[in-house]
């Protein structure tokens, strides 16, 4: 039978409350560690090899000391072997004794007594018995880790027990948010693997929690966070490139099987994300369906794709604020269609911004080649910060174009 609630008390910690820490020890402000990100994850005892510990050393030694301030770690020690859990519980508090005696690392265990019936489960898709029943548990191991974690954080990112993370993976995702602010988001991914990556706002955990436990038996836990997200009027998927973490594991959770998953996308150093400050798009092609300007300079992942492009045609970013801009990278086309890259364009600087929506003085920084774009030091080429930034076709082409991503550096100061 199921529970009809998920208190926070439903997993226990592994471990005793910690002392306080010294004063030297102290996280510095006013909030408790993971105030902004919790992280968690569920681990299994594996037939054949043992990724938790690599998994938690690559996410401290990723981070900064500052952003270690932001953030918690939980681990839910989900095996039916209690030895297990202790053991593990026990190397991994020798291991990372600041972080947890820090308060940013917890340990828990849902005890099994708590658990809905594994047995005599419904087959879909005609899956073995054992697979099912691994797979509802593995459901019911979530529900658990997401209803203790729903009021550690603003937000809370599922990865599995066996990735590598990149650096400072969590100043990226607070770039990556800042350019949703305003959308009613249900899910943000960072890689295109599995349960890796998936972040949720904290305030979403416990209706989540209660769906993974009432549909426990139905399907595998990323189908169900398919529909969670679905259902709450998310359409599409927001994914974001580069992925910020990488499948390390070679065998499976589920019978040790070879599971040599990767995600290409992934990028070791993070910080080299570009800004994108807040802009207004506008251009003078006409759009082809829903493939608006906005998804050429989103960092989520997606392409404007324009008709008829003919020499004059404009793509103009409008600054909310004046920036220095640093560098401008700018790619045209893409594999699906090769052909729909920019023949002929220029990249240009703007300033003076009149009433309309456009700057009323611009000067050409670049030349597109073969359809990409990269100009840097652009800081030193106009004496004050830029307003706009526009992208002009230079000739006129028969095929549509393309536009696969804008990346824009800024430096500070005005």
């Amino acid at each position: 039978m199921l529970p009809e609630t998920l208190p926070h008390s439903s997993a226990r910690c592994l471990l005793p409350p910690p002392p306080p820490p010294p004063p030297w020890e102290q996280p510095a402000g006013t909030g408790s560690p993971g105030e902004f990100l919790a992280v968690g994850m569920a681990s299994v005892q594996r037939p054949r090899g043992f990724y938790l510990l690599a998994t938690l050393q690559s996410l401290f030694s990723q981070s900064t000391e500052e952003e270690l301030q932001e953030m918690v770690v939980v681990v839910h020690l989900a095996d039916t072997d209690p030895g297990w859990n202790v053991r593990v519980a026990a190397t991994i508090a020798q291991k990372f004794a600041r972080h947890i005696l820090l308060g940013r690392l917890l340990l828990i265990h849902a005890p099994p007594e708590f658990y809905p019936t594994l047995e005599g489960l419904k087959r879909n898709f005609n899956d073995a018995e054992e697979r099912v029943r691994f797979r509802s548990k593995q459901n019911v191991d979530y529900a658990f880790l997401l209803a203790f974690a729903a009021n550690l954080s603003s937000y809370y990112l599922m990865i599995e027990d066996d990735v590598w993370s990149a650096r400072s993976f969590l100043t990226s995702i607070r770039r990556a948010l800042a350019s949703q602010e305003g959308s009613s988001w249900a899910t943000l991914e960072f890689s295109k693997l599995g349960y890796i990556g998936k972040l949720y706002r904290s305030s979403d955990l416990p209706r989540l929690a209660h769906f993974l436990l009432l549909f426990y038996q139905e399907m595998p836990c990323d189908w169900l966070l398919v529909h969670f997200r679905q259902l709450l009027t998310q359409k599409d998927v927001i994914r974001f490139k580069p992925s910020l973490f990488q499948h390390m594991g070679l065998y499976s959770s589920f019978q040790g099987t070879v599971n040599r998953l990767k995600d290409e996308d992934f990028q070791a150093d993070a910080l080299d994300l570009p800004d994108n400050p807040p802009a207004s798009l506008y251009t003078s092609m006409s759009i082809f369906e829903n493939y608006e300007p906005l998804k050429a300079y989103s960092l989520a992942q997606g392409y404007f794709w324009g008709k008829d492009p003919a020499a004059g045609s404009t793509f103009t970013i409008v600054f909310q604020q004046p920036v220095r801009v640093r560098r401008v990278r700018v790619r045209t086309g893409s594999v699906e269609r090769p052909g729909d890259f920019l023949r002929a364009g220029l990249l240009e600087l703007g300033q003076r911004r009149d009433r309309s929506r456009d700057c009323s003085s611009y000067v050409p920084v670049g030349s597109f080649k073969k359809g990409t774009l990269e100009q840097q030091g652009l800081e030193s080429v106009l004496p004050g910060p830029v307003e706009c930034v526009r992208i002009r076709v230079t000739q006129d082409q028969s095929e549509w174009l393309i536009i696969q991503s804008i990346d824009i550096w800024t430096t500070a100061g005005n």
